[in-house]
């Protein structure tokens, strides 16, 4: 996830320093997200993040605050009147990136690529946004409520089909690592356009707006927002990489482990089962063993007759446990 939107002004030092920071802290928390649901993904944890409410609401309100960025970036963007060139080389890095995202994730999650996430969004809601900045504030309110509101209202066979998925109006179940449709979402830009409006016609509002990072906490948060797009795009194949690593580490026997593994998978596999069922289930007899307090006399051959037994009968459990 990720908020990019044409720039405040055409020079660097007009900027709004408090918008920057808003949306590095939008980063800040997409990271935490991120990295959490990654280590889920790798089973580094218990939790299952795509599961519980509680992480889902957490990614929607991220979702929900870049795009009410989007729509007060593009109010500051067009505040002293439209500029092509820069609105329209930002919507193609957006738009490309949106593409990248695509084509990257039917290759490493075929079954749950993302089609319409939230860089398709605010490609989307960058051109859409432009007829709603010129309306009178009403209506745009209006608008905002409509596109929250339209989704658990509107129904039809026709809105279930895959090349409508991008609306938000179908009843289908979809399979995909991210998904912001046009609706409901488009209503928090609409949100992000009003907030702007309120802002920037009040004095209070304007004088917030001149705000400008000092210190170093803030001047690398609104870094990190000037720079979005990058960082967007380079976050997750860095946790990937890191967090695959650490998986394939976590996944190692301990020293102590690998000659009786070793040995295991050798009379595993001498009797005709698949190399991909001994590993498993000898890493499995392997930590039974040390639950079962008998891992240490297994190291010195200390095993009594019944010991003996008892750790055959957890061999065999791990054999016949599903996998």
């Amino acid at each position: 996830m990720t908020a990019i939107a044409p720039s405040a002004a055409s020079t660097p030092s007009r900027r709004a320093d408090l918008v920057d920071l808003a949306r590095g802290l939008a980063l800040v928390a997409m990271f935490v997200f991120h990295f959490t649901w990654d280590l889920s993904l790798f089973r580094l944890i218990a939790t299952d993040i795509a599961a519980e409410p509680g992480w889902r609401w957490f990614a929607r309100c991220i979702a929900g605050s870049f795009l009410v960025i989007v729509g007060f970036s593009l109010v500051l963007a067009t505040r002293n009147g439209f500029k092509a060139r820069p609105y329209f080389k930002r919507l193609a890095m957006v738009a490309g990136a949106a593409a990248l995202v695509t084509l990257a994730t039917w290759f490493a999650l075929p079954d749950a690529y993302i089609f319409f996430g939230i860089l398709h969004h605010i490609a989307v809601a960058s051109v859409l946004g432009l007829a709603f900045l010129q309306l009178p504030f009403l209506a745009v309110a209006g608008a905002a409520v409509t596109a929250f509101a339209l989704p658990p209202l509107v129904t039809s066979p026709i809105l279930d089909s895959s090349w409508l998925a991008w609306l938000g109006l179908g009843r289908q179940q979809l399979s995909t690592a991210d998904y912001v449709p046009v609706l409901p979402w488009f209503g928090c830009v609409l949100a992000g356009i009003l907030l702007a409006r309120l802002m920037l016609g009040s004095t209070l509002g304007a004088r917030v707006m001149g705000w400008r990072a000092a210190s170093a906490p803030t001047r690398l948060l609104a870094w990190g927002g000037r720079h979005s797009l990058a960082v967007y795009l380079a976050h997750q194949p860095v946790f990937f990489a890191v967090l695959f690593l650490v998986a394939r580490v976590a996944a190692m026997p301990a020293a102590d482990a690998r000659p009786f593994i070793a040995a295991c998978e050798r009379s595993c596999t001498a009797v005709g089962q698949a190399a991909a069922t001994c590993r498993p289930a000898c890493l499995c007899t392997v930590d039974r063993l040390k639950r079962a307090q008998l891992w240490d006399r297994v190291l010195t051959d200390r095993l009594s007759a019944d010991e003996r037994t008892r750790m055959s009968e957890i061999a065999e459990g791990c054999y016949d446990a599903p996998r």
